[in-house]
């Protein structure tokens, strides 16, 4: 009887260690895209910072960008953002018009148009 108690104290506390040791390999859940993209040192460069609640802030270089984002998969899809319309010279403002995106094998997020156009991308931020 003893031996059975034991044994069954063994498998118990295997089965704990195993689902301890799932958890630590699933992660803590955070989707890849979460963290800021771009260089936010330089104001006059695009950059963007995507939040775990969903919430998206940033810049195209000129404006200030505000909206959300949804993952999808692969891919992101930008909802309701909305940006600041000041009139720079010389800045291309193409974050402005972002639709969707994906983290391409280079690790750069790439930005894609209404249309599904790449129409820039944007190194991890430091």
């Amino acid at each position: 009887m003893a031996q059975t108690q034991t044994r069954t104290v063994r498998v118990v506390s295997l089965a704990f260690v195993a689902v301890a040791l799932l958890a630590g390999c699933m992660g803590s859940g955070t989707s890849p895209f979460v963290g800021v993209w771009g260089d936010t040192s330089d104001p006059k460069q695009p950059s963007l910072e995507l939040k775990s609640d969903g919430n998206a802030t940033g810049t195209d270089g000129c404006n200030r960008l505000m909206g959300s984002w949804k993952e999808d998969g692969k891919t992101i899809a930008f909802g309701g953002l909305a940006s600041t319309r000041m009139a720079c010279e010389g800045v291309d403002t193409w974050l402005s018009n972002a639709s969707t995106a994906r983290i391409q094998e280079d690790g750069k997020l790439a930005v894609f148009g209404q249309g599904g156009d790449e129409i820039g991308t944007l190194a991890a931020g430091k």
